[in-house]
């Protein structure tokens, strides 16, 4: 199933989205000290950008901070002693669009429905909002010097944890659906058929292909940084620029590290709420326990934690690489530290010896 769209026609498209009932969530170009592109609800009339945004759209699935649980306790009039709690528990989930994401952003939903979705237990939270997204990804037509996606296992057409991949020609955007809810969305439409123009769609993916550096080899990096895992001084080294800012972890499309919190009056008759927030696993309190010791005491152990989850832990577990390879983590960090620095590095690096 494919159609086709001119620039002209997108905000009539977008309209079509937004009939249909869903949240329309588009890039938006928001100026200031540092220009930035961030996702926010389209409306009507309102001036969006097909540009590369500066914060993934995330929060589609993981808002920054979300209500897992209402609650309240209540006393019987009739009979004080007799208390009664009530619970709400409903996840909070709205039909929801992404529209011009880049492959390496709906890779990142494709990364987090592994460990929320595939595990022992499914998250009903984050279940609930996945089921109610659907994903428009547009293709790059190029590479930049940040991004590496085909670096682990992405690249700058892949159409994984797209519904619809939709790539730039001349004239306009060919609309591809991938999965049967995009292919469904774009059978609804009114655009007329891009079939006659997919061999131009085919020749713009391989020639953004075509401009990107080689890869090198990455295969070994998950047994490569687990030998690495106890060596202090590698680890100091790597991250001696390293502010512990955690700007990489919150621009991440695949970071879900998270802190569970309580609001209001605790268990009284005002109630109250328990929220789970993004967290920053490179703060050095994440790790700190009630008893006060923490297990990573300095930035590079926690900066050890966040390479060996991305790159050892989470292949180990899921086969794959927790890294989309989108570059924000580069690009963001106020020091320029480079994670395919430190992932290379460890490739080169002589193993320690076994004590």
């Amino acid at each position: 199933m494919t159609r086709f769209v001119t620039p002209d026609g997108l905000p009539a498209f977008l309209a079509f989205l937004s009939q249909q009932g869903n949240r329309v969530l588009v890039p938006v170009e928001k100026p200031a000290a540092k220009r930035s592109i961030v996702f926010e609800p389209w409306r009507e009339g309102m001036p969006f950008t097909l540009e590369k945004a500066t914060v993934p759209a995330k929060e589609a699935v993981l808002p920054q901070s979300e209500t897992l649980v209402r609650y309240k306790k209540s006393r019987d009039p009739e009979n004080p002693s007799r208390i009664s709690m009530q619970l709400d528990d409903k996840p909070e989930a709205e039909a929801t669009v992404v529209f011009a994401t880049r492959p390496c952003d709906a890779r990142g939903y494709a990364i987090l429905d592994r460990p929320y979705l595939k595990g022992p237990f499914a998250d009903p939270y984050y279940k609930a909002r996945r089921e109610a997204l659907t994903v428009i990804s547009l293709t790059c037509n190029s590479g930049c010097n940040t991004c590496f996606c085909h670096w682990v296992g992405g690249g700058p057409t892949s159409p994984e944890g797209s519904d619809i991949l939709m790539t730039e020609i001349e004239g306009g955007y060919v609309l591809q659906g991938i999965t049967p809810k995009g292919e469904e969305l774009l059978a609804a439409s009114t655009l007329e058929d891009g079939a006659d123009r997919f061999s131009k769609v085919e020749e713009v993916r391989k020639a953004a292909w075509a401009s990107l550096v080689p890869a090198p080899n990455i295969k070994e990096a998950p047994e490569k940084l687990a030998a690495m895992f106890t060596d202090v001084e590698f680890w100091q080294d790597q991250t001696d620029r390293c502010l512990s800012c955690g700007a990489c972890t919150y621009f991440c499309p695949t970071c879900y590290c998270f802190n569970i919190t309580d609001e209001g009056e605790g268990l009284s008759e005002k109630g109250g709420r328990r929220l789970r927030s993004w967290d920053n696993c490179m703060s050095s309190l994440f790790t700190r326990e009630a008893s006060g010791h923490n297990p990573r005491t300095i930035k590079a152990f926690r900066m050890r934690n966040r390479v060996s989850h991305k790159y050892s832990t989470y292949p180990e577990n899921w086969g794959s690489f927790s890294c989309s390879g989108c570059g924000r983590c580069i690009s963001n960090c106020p020091v320029c530290l480079d994670i395919r620095a430190i992932v290379l590095a460890a490739l080169e690096a002589k193993q320690p010896k076994a004590e």
